[in-house]
């Protein structure tokens, strides 16, 4: 904003002057800022009534133009303590007899409390050889499908314990508070159970080490249990009458197959990395094969050498002057550095062909190896394809035997107790629920059943011999609450558009001006400018429209089974004029509700007929609300310029009317201004010619001797 020095030779009041000669132009300007503001306050109430009507339509009138919600049902049992029943929209009306006879548990292992070899406090980053384990096992996680095997030795932290336990799918942590840790399974049921088994000696030991050794004689019904005893079984009277049980069964011969293919797989590799050796050596023998290639040694000496020589030619060439000698020099370098070149290469070929020939005595080390695990026999077919005949060697068939044997007696030790261990855990097995419902029976991996359209939750078992009453029927009270709470809310909206037509006339009162703000209180200006919101909408043809298409359509009969029915046949009337309250002689009220005063004392038709006849209530609230949701799909529907679809009224139309306000008020203000600058522009030339007069007055006054 510019500033404005005026009036120093006049003595006027400019300022004043010209704001009292521009104060026309600036109402004009404060005659659209309030017609404006007063728009966007329509637009408000429009809108939030608009989203009240939506709401109302998307809510409970969309719901209810279909039989489907109307099919409530309740299901109420004799003994809540012992099961709990959500009832489905499909559920069959009856008496049943229910019998929890299990609950679901999770498989839980609460480890032995641990001590330190030391007597120290452990951590997470304690290792098995502070709980004294020394050596290398393994113990195999066996949950739900998943079998993993996890390798420990006495470098491995109990963190390392739970992460491995963990990545086998189950939880495990370590309470330092209690030394403990604590294992369980992520869901309930038995098919989720778990076991932790040894797999030698050593993996036995660290097991109990961590307190995580399951005393499964004592819990013969645990997994852990059952793994073992898959081994133990074939334990006999000594050594060899196991191996043979064990041979017998197929699993020794199985595991030797499944070796046998793993080395036959190694071989191949290991054959084909030697082969491949043996193809580059060829071909730098073949490179070289009329001369001798050097050893690496000797080309590293040469290429340093060679090296030094291309050094001190550059050296010389940059010293040297005489042209004739340069060029002399040029040839040489050149010569030394084709020299530097096949030195180099020859020295990648000898390297090349040192490496390889180690590697195939390396390879050759690993197929003699391999030869004591299994005999192979290479052939060719017919396609000129390499053949493989495998089997497997005395040394490979033992060494699994040796394996199944000490898995077996390792087995057999722990399920019959004879393994020493004061840090047993304790296992809490999982298992599924099971109840029993009209004599059959069912279970589940949790405590929730989902049977013919109800869903059980058993809480608590039922005592031996008694049962549980479970009654399922007709809910009335969810029928006739739906339709009350669809009352409820369309009460609500109607009243408030009734409202809002017959509001009073805010007749002369205009939105307030920042000056004319100052002079009030806050209260003041709000009770004011409510005075004028609340009658925005008064007599409004768009409101008069939306509030008779309503109430035209609520007060319409409805024909049922060859009858025209209507609101009031279901005990649901208007009070009427004169009865009613001021602007809320559209609602309903249902006779006999008795959060009604108006009505609470009638007899309650509707619910009685909800009980009685539930099919023409049914039919006759879905047409009426099929008759309300397109009657609003019209009155909400796209107009071009003027309403988006989904508004109940014209938003583009105001929200256009709205920018062309900005705009006038925007032209006005620039017109104000260039008036306002005009005058200041007036007044600044007298003041100029007002000075200059009186410069030329003092003039002659000094002349006249003044």
């Amino acid at each position: 904003m510019s500033i404005r020095v005026t009036g120093m030779v006049s003595g006027l009041d400019t300022e004043s002057i010209i704001q009292q000669l521009v104060a026309a132009k600036q109402t004009k300007i404060d005659t659209q800022t309030k017609a404006q503001t007063k728009l966007s306050w329509k637009q408000e109430i429009w809108s939030d009534l608009s989203t009240k009507l939506k709401n109302l339509q998307q809510k409970y009138i969309s719901n209810m133009r279909f039989s489907t919600a109307y099919t409530k049902k309740t299901t109420t049992v004799s003994d809540s303590s012992v099961v709990s029943v959500i009832t489905g929209d499909d559920a069959v009306e009856g008496v049943q007899s229910l019998q929890v006879n299990q609950l679901a548990k999770t498989g839980y292992l609460t480890g032995a409390k641990l001590e330190a070899e030391d007597g120290s406090t452990l951590t997470a980053l304690s290792t098995l050889g502070d709980l004294g384990f020394t050596g290398s096992g393994s113990f195999t996680v066996n949950t739900g499908d998943t079998s993993v095997d996890i390798d420990v030795t006495e470098s491995t932290t109990i963190s390392d314990v739970l992460t491995k336990l963990q990545s086998a799918g189950l939880n495990a942590s370590f309470d330092e508070g209690n030394q403990r840790l604590f294992v369980s399974s992520k869901k309930s049921g038995a098919d989720y159970d778990f076991s932790i088994t040894a797999n030698d000696s050593d993996g036995l030991s660290a097991l109990s080490s961590l307190g995580l050794l399951e005393d499964v004689s004592q819990n013969t019904d645990s997994e852990t249990y059952k793994k073992y005893a898959e081994y133990a079984q074939y334990v006999g009277a000594d050594d060899d009458e196991t191996i043979a049980n064990l041979k017998s069964a197929g699993l020794v011969d199985s595991a030797v197959a499944e070796s046998v293919e793993s080395y036959l797989s190694k071989y191949k590799s290991i054959l084909s990395a030697k082969t491949s050796s043996q193809e580059t050596i060829d071909a730098i023998n073949e490179k070289y094969s009329s001369s001798t290639l050097s050893s690496v040694d000797e080309y590293e000496s040469s290429l340093s050498e060679a090296n030094a020589a291309v050094a001190e030619l550059e050296e010389e060439l940059e010293n040297e002057e005489d042209e004739e000698k340069k060029a002399e020099l040029e040839e040489k370098l050149a010569t030394a550095k084709e020299t530097v070149t096949e030195l180099e290469e020859k020295l990648a070929d000898a390297q090349t062909l040192e490496d390889e020939t180690a590697n195939i005595a390396s390879y050759e080390s690993q197929l003699e190896e391999i030869s004591e695990y299994i005999n192979v026999t290479t052939g060719t077919d017919e396609d000129g394809n390499t053949t493989y005949e495998v089997t497997a060697t005395d040394k490979l068939t033992d060494e699994v035997a040796q394996e199944y044997l000490e898995k077996a007696n390792l087995a057999y030790s722990v399920i019959n107790g004879e393994v020493s261990s004061e840090l047993y855990a304790t296992k809490v097995n999982g298992q599924d629920a099971v109840i029993t419902l009209n004599g059959a029976e069912f279970t589940s991996n949790d405590n929730t059943f989902e049977i013919n359209g109800l869903t059980f939750t058993a809480l608590n078992e039922t005592e031996e011999g008694k049962s549980v009453t479970v009654t399922t029927s007709q809910d009335t009270d969810g029928i006739y609450d739906m339709i009350k709470e669809f009352l409820t809310e369309y009460n609500s909206i109607i009243n408030e558009m009734t409202a809002l037509y017959n509001a009073d006339s805010a007749s002369g009162y205009e939105p307030l001006t920042d000056d004319e703000k100052e002079s009030m209180t806050e209260s003041e200006i709000e009770k004011y400018e409510e005075k004028i919101k609340d009658a925005l909408l008064r007599r409004d043809e768009d409101l008069s429209s939306i509030t008779s298409a309503l109430k035209s359509v609520m007060s319409s009969g409805i024909e049922v089974n060859g009858e025209t029915l209507y609101l009031f046949d279901f005990g649901i009337e208007t009070l009427g004029y004169f009865s009613a309250a001021d602007n809320e002689q559209n609602a309903y009220h249902i006779d006999g509700d008795p959060d009604d005063s108006s009505t609470s004392g009638n007899s309650d038709k509707l619910k009685s007929m909800i009980a009685s006849d539930p099919d023409t209530v049914v039919s006759f609230f879905t047409k009426l609300a099929q008759n309300l949701y397109s009657t609003m799909s019209n009155l909400s529907s796209s107009v071009d310029g003027y309403r988006t679809y989904g508004s109940f009224y014209n938003d583009k139309k105001m929200q256009s009317d709205y920018d062309d306000y900005t705009t006038k008020i925007e032209e006005l203000e620039e017109k104000l201004a260039d008036y306002e600058d005009k005058w200041y522009a007036k007044f600044s030339a007298m003041e100029t010619a007002l000075a200059k007069m009186q410069s030329n007055a003092s003039a002659v006054t000094s002349l006249l001797g003044g």
